[in-house]
């Protein structure tokens, strides 16, 4: 297995993790769990961010183009209209 195939499984497997804790956390109420889940969670991320560091040093990854101003403006147009019923 060669470092890009890697760091891409080592991506995906924490951003399946944080997706993970982002629905734990909300459901507990259980306030230490919660606090515990929290400090993996952040945990986690910072890993996550520095796998991502990784892979766009070594150009692993190369994120989409930014979107313009009037793709911008057109989303936000959709997600403020008022629902239809």
């Amino acid at each position: 297995m060669d470092d890009k195939t890697m760091v891409s499984d080592a991506l995906v497997g924490a951003n399946g993790e944080l997706k993970m804790f982002g629905d734990m956390i909300p459901q507990t109420e259980n306030k230490e769990l919660k606090q515990t889940l929290k400090q993996m969670r952040n945990a986690c991320e910072m890993s996550q961010e520095k796998l991502y560091e990784l892979a766009r040093s070594k150009s692993y990854y190369v994120p989409a183009a930014k979107a313009t101003e009037t793709e911008v403006q057109h989303v936000k147009s959709i997600l403020t209209q008022p629902a239809m019923k």
